[in-house]
């Protein structure tokens, strides 16, 4: 069974390097006053590390997620929420704290994560399939499924680099959306696009949150959470403020976002 384990997890990461003490003093004392009257809202705490400045983007970050679990994470831009999946998937390594993952984990954060812009769109789902070691069979329905999806027509023959940033978005989400893990770790960028892709993706979508064990997805949008998650962790400025029910997690951040302005 999928099991997620965090205890006092910690992150923090450094603003500047190097010599330059005085420019450093000075960012930091810009920042610390700015921060002061928006800590509630937006980043983490700005602190003096070891190497200078240093943002603490997660801290004493603690909570177990089971097998079958559906959990959204809300808050401002900021708040730590694409940062913690980053470290679930194991992207981003933790300051101190512990982490324990137990299970096939795959994450949609970035729709561009793993393509060669030089490759064609075709070329680049050869390479995803070289990944998965998939065999040659395998491969062609790969292509083809991705080639019917993403609705590239002759783009998908021609280098990422000549693509929009919206057909980017459809051949990555064709892509990312393969995978069946037991642990899928999910931000929104997949709502981007035209209406008639928005309404394709989320059918697709919605195949391969029901296949996972344990869900764990980052959202704006209050409607979403409440229809997809068990249950909902509210972050703001890197810490947990709620963790509990979507309807009373959602409805404390709604009235704290009107509160708030």
């Amino acid at each position: 069974m999928a099991h997620i384990s965090l205890q006092n997890l910690s992150l923090s990461y450094p603003v500047l390097h190097g010599s330059a003490r005085s420019l450093k003093k000075t960012l930091f004392a810009r920042a610390r006053a700015s921060l002061g009257s928006t800590k509630s809202k937006v980043g983490g705490a700005l602190q003096n590390g070891v190497s200078g400045l240093e943002v603490l983007a997660l801290k004493d970050i603690t909570f177990d997620v089971e097998g079958g679990e559906r959990l959204g994470l809300v808050g401002h831009n900021g708040a730590g929420k694409t940062t913690l999946l980053r470290v679930l998937g194991g992207i981003y390594e933790t300051s101190s704290g512990s982490l324990s993952v137990e299970g096939e984990t795959h994450a949609m954060i970035n729709p561009g994560s793993g393509m060669n812009q030089e490759l064609t769109g075709r070329e680049n789902v050869h390479l995803f399939a070289r990944r998965l070691q998939l065999d040659v069979k395998e491969t062609e329905a790969l292509e083809a499924d991705v080639e019917a999806f993403a609705e590239l027509g002759p783009f998908f023959d021609l280098p990422l680099r000549l693509y929009s940033a919206g057909m980017s978005v459809r051949l990555g989400f064709a892509l990312a959306t393969v995978p069946r893990p037991q642990i899928l770790l999910m931000d929104e960028w997949f709502m981007a696009g035209d209406s008639n892709f928005q309404a394709k993706a989320r059918v697709r979508l919605e195949s391969m949150v029901e296949t996972a064990e344990i869900l764990v997805f980052t959202s704006h949008s209050l409607d979403i959470l409440r229809e997809w998650c068990t249950r909902v962790l509210w972050l703001e400025a890197g810490k947990i403020v709620m963790d509990g029910k979507p309807d009373a997690v959602l409805d404390a951040y709604e009235a704290f976002v009107a509160e708030s302005g």
